[in-house]
Parts: C-alpha cells; structure tokens; sequence
C-alpha cells in the first residue's frame, strides 16, 4: 500500500515534525497578522501587482513553493533516508502516463467549461489576451506551477499522508487529517475573504478528492497531474482581481463575485465522475481498505 512506502525510510516522529510545523506556524501567523491588523488581502494584491506587474508578482510567490519543494525533497533523501520514488508511488517506478493522463482529462474539461462559459454568458469576461505579456506569463507559469501544485502534493498527500499513516498505523487518520488541513491552508486566500468561509468546504472537498486518489492508486501521480493542470489553467486561461491568482491571462472573469452552487460543481459531479473513471480505468480493488484500513508493517 502506498502508505506503507514511509517504512522504507528511517522513521522518527520528531523527524515529521519540523517542516509542517514550520509551513502551518507561517500559515497561522500571516492569518492572524491580516485578522489584527485587519489588512485586505484583495487590495495589498491589487497594490502589488500594479507596482510589480503580476508576472513578477506570481513569480515571486511561486518561487517561495519552489524552495520549499527541494527542501522538503532534500529532508526525505537525508534525513529520512527514503527514496523519492517510494515517496511518490507504491510502484517501482514513477508512472508518468498517469501524471500526463490526469493532466489532460482534467486541464481539457476545465478549458471546455470555460468556453463553454463565455459563449453562453460573453458580459461575465473580458477579452485580456496580449503575445507580450501572455509569453511572459506562460514561461513562468510552466516552469514554476507544476512546482508549486507539486509541493503541495509532496507535502500534504505525500509526506504528511505517509508520516500519520506509520504512527497511527492507520489509512484513515491521515486520510481525513491532510484532507481537512489542505482545505485550512486557503484560509488566508483572498477568496475567501470575498466569498466568506464556506467558500472552504469546496477547498476541503477538493483535498478529500485528491486524497482519495492518492490512497485508491497507490501513488501520488494521478494528484500531480490534476493539481498542475488545475492551476496551470488557471493562471494561463482565466483570472480575475478577487483570486489568488492575477495573471495576464487570455480572459478576464469581471461578473460579481458570488457564492453560488457552481461552486460546488465540482465536488458535486466532476469529482465523482472522475473517481468513477480512473477506478475502471485503473481497476482500482478494496476500495474501503485502501482509504479507510489499517496498516501492516
């Protein structure tokens, strides 16, 4: 089981604690830093990126999940002495095909959905497409995007998911802790601040689904694919002044910020169906005991 890949390493659960409490201690402190001093998240990034300009904006931020990226790697290669293979993936090799084909299925239907979207409702979007500046942005979204959606990867559904899941002996614990945690970690995004904080129960749906991939497929490379897709999209095809991401992109998103049940679409139909997929895909089998059994060393 995937899970058990962490006893191929050297365990320790002081050796767990040191980079999630630094990443959280961070999280804790910027929000309660933007709650006492009541900063608006929304305006310090609209200030940002007009002094800036939002592709160095985001590559300024992209480049901090990079860094933490090769840390966290560097901690698991030396000080835990596990492979980043078996980090990665119960198989003996990473499977690219999955990371690719998650990739696609998900990166395909969010561009459909967005199409779709400015076809039947053209006043919601602005056409924002510029070569110059689209180039800019493309070069370091490809580059450091797949580096940031892959720290979150590694760190939640990788190190965390592994390290709770030797200690607790448990696929269970870890299932519904990185879950929970992962949807927490958004707190701070802009938003929710526009939204409010139910907007979260869509984040912590989303790292249940990414969590249940990775438990169902015994690796992380079906997460990988889906969250580089996620977000890479994002930031190339649509953004608006009230997300975490600002980004030349092709279409501006102008309609009024709500918090409506398309919000939810995702966790309601695209997630299941997606689950639905790569089970027959991929045959996935014992389906409560890989999500919810215990371990055996």
């Amino acid at each position: 089981m995937y899970v058990n890949q962490a006893f191929k390493g050297q365990l320790g659960f002081w050796k767990y604690l040191p980079i999630p409490l630094a990443f959280f201690g961070m999280m804790a402190l910027s929000f309660v830093v933007i709650k006492t001093m009541n900063i608006d998240v929304t305006a310090l990034m609209q200030e940002a990126v007009a002094e800036k300009g939002s592709t160095t904006f985001l590559l300024e931020n992209l480049l901090q999940f990079a860094l933490g990226l090769f840390m966290l790697l560097a901690w698991v290669k030396w000080v835990h002495r596990q492979s980043i293979v078996s980090l990665t993936t119960s198989r003996p090799t990473i499977d690219w095909s999955r990371v690719f084909h998650s990739f696609f299925i998900w990166g395909s239907l969010v561009v459909a959905i967005t199409v779709l979207g400015y076809y039947l409702s053209p006043e919601n979007y602005q056409w924002n497409f510029q070569w110059e500046a689209f180039l800019k942005l493309a070069v370091v979204a490809i580059l450091l995007i797949p580096l940031q959606t892959s720290f979150e990867e590694y760190l939640f559904r990788g190190y965390m998911m592994q390290g709770l899941g030797a200690y607790f002996k448990s696929n269970a614990i870890p299932f519904f802790t990185t879950s929970i945690l992962f949807g927490l970690m958004h707190i701070g995004n802009p938003e929710v601040e526009t939204l409010g904080y139910g907007i979260l129960v869509y984040y912590i749906g989303t790292g249940f689904f990414l969590g249940a991939l990775t438990l169902l497929d015994e690796g992380l490379e079906l997460a990988l694919g889906f969250h580089g897709a996620n977000n890479l999209v994002a930031a190339l095809l649509i953004t608006s002044n009230w997300t975490a991401f600002q980004t030349d992109s092709i279409l501006l998103d102008i309609a009024a910020p709500s918090f409506d049940y398309t919000i939810f679409l995702s966790l309601l139909l695209f997630y299941p169906l997606l689950l639905v997929y790569f089970s027959r895909k991929y045959q996935w089998r014992d389906i409560k005991k890989r999500l919810l059994g215990k371990l055996v060393e």
